[in-house]
């Protein structure tokens, strides 16, 4: 029935109503059309014309649908009245379609708004009637023309379960058909156009009324009833109709002979509980349904499903509506052994209430605090969303403490749960906005996917220029991939839906859904999320046998116990002295064997030549953490052992100080054990020796012979040249690639099967001849020359038992590979179990993924590592980031290393994983090592680039430093080894200049002080100095002193530069503040003078630039004899400023008194024409040439100093006391 959604609010919906009038079958009355009287409250409401047998064509054109709003265009032209609420109209112009398609049996109309009342009324046979008729469809037949339709019936009981209601079948249709109709990826010629059809909830009046539904439309999406799903589908067979169901369980319908129409558009719910149950291994089920007929069915048709795979079914049964009901089968319950009860109802989740009501009932018998689990079956047909959602029904109460013994199974959305895309929906006007997406059941997504499935399978069938029948249509539903409505749908080649499902759980106290677990369809595997299942007070359900999950294994059948066990005694006891007899025969042989033969186990010291001790760098040492640690030594001997003569090394090789020699011409290690009396092989080592030595493979090192003489005793293995994967990996500048790492990783785990024979390599090899390691560790995987791993080591801990050897516990850095319950036991190191290798596995993944030693990443000591791992919690395992491998990988050693041993994989379930995380491809150990020596010889190239780099960026450095200390030209000198001769400089200008009462300053601060303010005052003079061509000479203590004209000559503008820099200085000091004393200015004097002088290096180490003359002298005293904030320049200078005529302003001082010269005119330099900067004003001068605001401000504790020193000379008649400023020094002159 073709549906157009409803503009009006969904409260106001109600069932369709149909009107159908059948005319007579004479052609005359053909053109005649009932009279239909609709009442209703809807403005508008969608008429059709229904056809009661569509012929032989699915796609025979067929009316077009009329609605009132064709009656407004056609009889308002007529000026009729219009059709509203309470009114009747005849849709005169449908008459046209009787003289258009006289074909059809008969004729039906459809409302699809809520109809109150309705009549069908034949008209009158009257003439004017017939001609009005064939009037109008003379108009109306060129209007009747319709492009192909593929009409599809979407069957479920809509109206008769208000919870299947809620899935919005109307909308959930209209919405996939609209989306497939506008969509350019599909692109069908034909229209799909969508029919709600109705399902009765009982199973016989359902079946009844699909086969009216066959002549309507032209495929199913449907039944949701697997009670008539079987005879849906044969019915379909025999029309040649499409079924696209998600809701039938029988596996017999999988069969394409026998079911050729059916197509399943979600995996089957009992193989989706299957697989969960196969992975908990629970084999005993219970059923409880409710007393809906369909529920009652699809129980039924589940159980049957479960027993054919195997499973005890001990119960179905249907739960009633009411408490005693619940309370009576609850108690049938609670007498079995049951693991599981599967509930097969409406979710309490979305308003389940008998499913909320038998929990609730179940949590007041304390039926919910283990170890029984339910399951509820609805939400393994649609996806429930659980990300950041929280479901009001949990919220408080008996039924969120009920729902901890629950465990939802679900389809995953990874990408977007069903909520966030109806919204999205919804957004896009898509949807109405009065149904909000927590008020429509997830089933709705289920429709709107089979409806998509449908549509690429028309566009599959199109393209391939077929006939769109039901057979075609099935065969076409294969081996597609495209986005439902909230998560990717995938089938393969024989058209099987791929999925993912997901297992939800609470921790009884929050009201949200957990993942714990997924099953990969893809993979076939049930892989752990890292999250362990919350079972309520920690119990779970007991484990059933691997039997009930294996085909060819009977756990029950119909052989009488009695008599088996009888039969079996006696087959056991002739078995056994059978066995007993050869076993006797078997162990003589062997015995003479150890010692005899070419195949001995046994060695003699006359049967080995040892290799010189400096081939093995290992020396003799009964440290089991240094004896284990073969690989070490022999990629060490490895680079020694070129040469077969090398033995014949002046230092002879003994028993005592080598662990390599050579039996039979193979090179052998010797794995030694402590010292003790050996005298005797007991039986039990015996047995030990002959499984050591029937293990060949070539993932595992070969057992030679065990050495026995002199009081040693040595397990002798094959020697391999690589070293171990401890060395590969902890090789300084050797990157190994993902694929070189997983090909090492893949010996250890993975199985070949080739030629009928099975061969498995490394762990899983000696797991599946009942080995465990105990010992796995990288040290205990070596390489051989062609980088194949081996484990080694194997057997040392059963030999060490056998022999009863006194057990010394191994140091902690030998345990960080043991699994915390052997740590727990009584001689951690020494014992072993399938499942702690699988956790030693877990953490070698970590070595070779992180190139490190276990835990590597933690920064903790390994006593401090073994006691967190052993006593939990907080859990103690490595931490490895997903950049550096696969996400998948990272899952997995989780997996391995998990707490419970029974949750960790076996090495067939990692090697599945394996492939999986490599994505298929071969990891061939050649090409590995291709792309190895490749991505070395760049890494290589790389690092020199690299450290070329550095080296010049270091020279640089060194230069720069060079250059700060000495003249450009002399450090190029003195780095070439040639001797700088000392440099006569016509003219040059010399600055000079220190801090006045400097030495005051220094007695009052403390030295760091002191050093700061050096360093303040003349990093500012150096920024200053690198604006202008001068060469700083040196700085002593407060002394600071600049040159210009040299090293590098610069003609007559030496004065200038040294004029100018010296008003920047000036200038700067007027601002610049001591840190420790802010309040006191620091003021300072500045001498400048001009002449020739001499220039050169002076001394070897730690040469010096210094400069002579009498220049420097004069330079000096122009300083010493200046005033504070004041540039006292010489005449010199001074004539060469005038010579520049650049407006310098210059002040004569007067007459002064030079050392070694007579007086002079000196001068002020007091400033520039263009020298707009501020400078200081010079503080006023009072006694002596102290200023008078520095004395007021020097420390009273000097004053009292000075009290102090002058009572002291009372020997002197008469001090006067004068106060001479002399780079701040106190002089005391005596009258």
């Amino acid at each position: 029935m073709p549906v157009i959604p409803n503009p009006h609010p969904a409260s106001r919906l109600k069932p369709l109503s149909r009107i159908i009038a059948r005319p007579a079958r004479r052609p005359s009355e053909m053109l005649w059309t009932p009279q239909v009287t609709i009442t209703s409250r809807d403005p508008v409401c969608n008429v059709e014309l229904l056809p009661e047998d569509p012929g032989p064509s699915p796609l025979q054109p067929r009316p077009p649908p009329v609605t009132t709003a064709s009656f407004l265009r056609v009889r308002d032209s007529e000026g009729s009245m219009v059709l509203s609420e309470g009114h009747s109209a005849t849709p005169l112009h449908l008459c046209a379609f009787h003289s258009f398609l006289e074909k059809w049996k008969g004729t039906g109309w459809t409302a699809s708004c809520p109809v109150l009342r309705r009549s069908v009324q034949r008209p009158q046979d009257s003439l004017v009637a017939q001609l009005l008729c064939l009037l109008l469809a003379a108009l109306c037949l060129p209007d009747c023309t319709q492009a192909a339709v593929f009409r599809v019936g979407v069957v479920g009981p809509w109206s008769c379960d208000p919870l299947f209601a809620k899935a919005q079948p109307r909308l959930a249709a209209w919405l996939a058909v609209n989306r497939i109709n506008a969509g350019a990826s599909l692109s069908l010629s034909t229209t799909i156009e969508p029919a709600i059809l109705q399902e009765d909830c009982h199973t016989s009046h359902a079946l009844g009324s699909f086969l009216v539904y066959g002549t309507w439309v032209s495929a199913f999406v449907g039944p949701t009833n697997p009670g008539y799903c079987e005879a849906a589908s044969h019915l379909g067979h025999s029309w040649n109709k499409a079924l696209f169901s998600w809701a039938c369980i029988t596996p017999e319908m999988d069969t394409v002979p026998r079911h050729p129409t059916f197509i399943r558009t979600f995996p089957s719910p009992a193989t989706i509980l299957l697989g969960f149950l196969r992975y908990f291994r629970w084999a005993f089920i219970g059923i409880l349904s409710s007393p809906e007929d369909s529920w009652v069915e699809t129980a039924s048709q589940l159980a049957n499903a479960l027993r054919s795979h195997g499973l005890l079914v001990k119960l179905v049964a249907s739960v009633g509506n009411n408490t005693s009901s619940m309370r009576y089968t609850l108690a049938k319950v609670r007498t079995m052994d049951l693991r599981v009860a599967v509930l097969v109802m409406h979710s309490a989740l979305i308003g389940g209430n008998t499913q909320k009501l038998l929990l609730e009932t179940a949590y007041d018998m304390h039926m919910t605090r283990g170890p029984l689990v339910f399951i509820p079956y609805d939400t393994l047909l649609y996806s429930l969303p659980y990300r950041d959602e929280r479901y009001p029904a949990l919220r408080g109460g008996k039924l969120l403490q009920a729902y901890d013994a629950m465990l939802t199974i679900t389809i995953d959305s990874p990408d977007i749960s069903f909520y966030q895309a109806y919204q999205e929906a919804i957004d896009r006007g898509e949807l109405p906005v009065t149904i909000p997406p927590q008020q429509v059941s997830p089933l709705f997504g289920t429709i709107y996917d089979s409806i998509l499935l449908l549509a690429h399978a028309m566009r599959n069938l199109e393209d391939a220029g077929e006939w769109p029948s039901g057979t075609n249509l099935a065969r076409h539903a294969q081996s597609l991939d495209f986005y439902g409505f909230s998560q990717t749908i995938l089938t393969n080649q024989s058209g099987t839906v791929l999925l993912d499902y997901v297992v939800l759980d609470t921790d009884g106290r929050s009201w949200e859904l957990h993942p714990t677990h997924i099953l990969d369809l893809k993979a076939g595997v049930v892989r752990s999320l890292g999250r362990a299942i919350n079972f309520p007070r920690g119990v779970s359900p007991k484990m059933d046998s691997n039997c009930w999950f294996t085909h060819t294994t009977i756990c029950e059948g119909g052989v009488d116990l009695v008599f088996a066990v009888i039969i079996s005694l006696i087959v056991f006891m002739m078995t056994a002295c059978l066995l007993g007899i050869s076993y006797w025969i078997r162990r003589r042989i062997n015995q003479m064997k150890l010692a005899k033969g070419i195949s001995k186990i046994l060695l003699k010291l006359e049967d080995v030549t040892f290799i010189n001790p400096s081939l093995s760098i290992k020396k003799l040492s009964l440290d089991d953490s240094r004896t284990s640690e073969m690989g070490r030594s022999m990629s060490d001997m490895e680079r020694s052992l070129k040469s077969p003569f090398s033995a014949l090394s002046p230092t002879p090789a003994t028993l005592e100080n080598s662990n390599v020699a050579v039996y039979d011409g193979d090179w052998a290690w010797l794995k030694r054990f402590p010292h003790g009396d050996f005298t005797e092989i007991t039986s039990k080592t015996s047995d030990v020796f002959e499984l050591m030595k029937d293990m060949r493979h070539e993932n595992v090192n070969p057992f030679i012979g065990f050495f026995h003489d002199c009081g040693v005793f040595a397990i002798m293995t094959e020697y391999c040249s690589r070293g171990s994967l401890e060395d590969l990996l902890y090789t300084d500048g050797l990157k190994l690639d993902w694929m070189f790492k997983s090909s090492l990783l893949m010996d250890l785990i993975k199985v070949h099967w080739g030629h009928g024979l099975a061969w498995v390599l490394g762990m899983r090899y000696l797991h599946h001849r009942g080995v465990s390691h105990g010992r796995l560790k990288s040290r205990n995987c070596v390489v051989d020359g062609r980088f194949v791993l081996k484990v080694t080591d194997y057997g040392y801990n059963k030999v060490f038992e056998a022999q009863k050897f006194p057990y010394v516990e191994p140091a902690a850095e030998d345990l960080l590979w043991t699994a915390p319950e052997i740590l727990r036991g009584l001689s951690p190191g020494l014992t072993g179990s399938l499942q702690g290798d699988v956790y030693s596995f877990a953490i070698v993944m970590q070595e070779v993924v992180m190139c490190g030693p276990p835990f590597c990443m933690l920064d903790q000591s390994a006593e401090e590592i073994i006691r967190k791992v052993r006593m939990p919690p907080p859990l103690c395992r490595p931490v490895v980031l997903e950049d550096s491998t696969p996400s998948t990988c990272v899952q997995l050693m989780k997996q391995c290393w998990d707490e419970q041993p029974d949750r960790r994989p076996n090495f067939d379930e990692i090697f599945i994983q394996f492939k999986n995380i490599n994505k298929g491809k071969k990891t061939n150990i050649i090409d590995s090592m291709l792309r190895m020596l490749e991505q070395y010889s760049s890494n290589l190239e790389e690092l020199i680039r690299e450290r070329t780099e550095e080296l010049e960026m270091e020279k640089q450095k060194t230069e720069k430093l060079l250059t700060q200390m000495l003249p450009l030209s002399v450090a190029k000198a003195l780095k070439m080894g040639r001797n700088v001769e000392p440099e006569y400089f016509d003219s040059v200008t010399l600055y000079f200049s220190d801090i006045v009462g400097f030495t005051t300053i220094s007695a009052n601060s403390e030295p760091i002080d002191v050093v700061d303010l050096l360093n303040d005052l003349y990093s500012l003079f150096d920024a200053i100095i690198g604006n202008h061509d001068v060469y700083k000479v040196e700085t002593i203590g407060d002394a600071y002193m600049v040159a210009s004209g040299l090293p590098v000559a610069n003609g007559d503008r030496h004065a200038a530069e040294i004029s100018n820099m010296a008003l920047d200085i000036l200038s700067a000091m007027g601002t610049f503040k001591m840190r420790h004393m802010p309040n006191m200015p620091v003021l300072i004097r500045i001498g400048i003078h001009s002449g020739p002088c001499v220039a050169g290096v002076v001394g070897l180490t730690m040469p010096r630039y210094c400069l002579f003359g009498d220049t420097v002298n004069t330079a000096s005293r122009m300083e010493a004899t200046g005033m504070p904030h004041r540039i006292h320049v010489s005449h010199s200078t001074v004539q060469l400023l005038w010579a520049l005529k650049s407006g310098y302003r210059i002040q004569l001082r007067g007459q002064s008194e030079l050392k070694g010269k007579n007086m002079e005119n000196t001068y002020w330099l007091t400033g520039k024409d263009s020298f707009s900067k501020p400078l200081p004003v010079p503080p006023e001068l009072g006694l002596g040439s102290i200023p008078l605001h520095y004395r007021q401000e020097m420390d009273k504790d000097f004053r009292l100093l000075l009290k102090k020193a002058v009572r002291k000379l009372s020997h002197v008649r008469h001090v006067t006391q004068r106060i001479v400023l002399d780079d701040s020094s106190v002089m005391m002159h005596h009258h």
